[in-house]
């Protein structure tokens, strides 16, 4: 395989950005992530890809549930926040505005609009874990457009 084809026209494909949120017991938490869809209209479902090595996916296998906060266009800097790892910035919601969802998990004051919801199934997917979720509460916070990888200058790996 040519590898930097495979690359280039994998950082092709269009991506969000949005901020996933995770509770478990009194732990809190939060990642960027760009892979994120809508994978069934009834019952409303979304999935997400975490990362096998980060802390958020002890913390969704315990608990069972996330929201998804879609970042408004601009938020380039949030969105850059929760994307380093919690090793290196074990605290990612202090000083940032939020509220506790129904679920519990925290909802970003910042964001446009969220989901939440309760994890159906997960499965291995190479460095992830895929987690498809039923949608339980969703909100709409304010209008805007969604900041996309493109704009915000990242880029996904490939």
């Amino acid at each position: 395989m040519d590898v930097q084809a495979r690359r280039k026209v994998l950082r092709l494909f269009p991506y969000g950005l949005y901020v996933v949120t995770v509770r478990y017991e009194s732990q809190i938490n939060g990642f960027t992530a760009n892979w994120v869809t809508q994978c069934s209209f009834e019952p409303p479902m979304v999935a997400i890809a975490v990362e096998d090595q980060s802390r958020s996916l002890v913390m969704l296998h315990q608990s069972g549930v996330f929201a998804v906060n879609v970042l408004a266009s601009g938020q380039r800097e949030l969105a850059g926040l929760f994307s380093r790892s919690s090793r290196k910035a074990p605290d990612k919601m202090a000083g940032i505005a939020h509220r506790v969802g129904v679920t519990g998990v925290p909802i970003l004051e910042e964001a446009l609009g969220y989901v939440e919801c309760r994890v159906v199934t997960n499965c291995p997917a190479g460095d992830h874990t895929l987690f498809v979720g039923e949608v339980v509460e969703a909100g709409v916070l304010r209008e805007g457009t969604a900041l996309t990888l493109q704009e915000a200058g990242f880029r996904y790996g490939g």
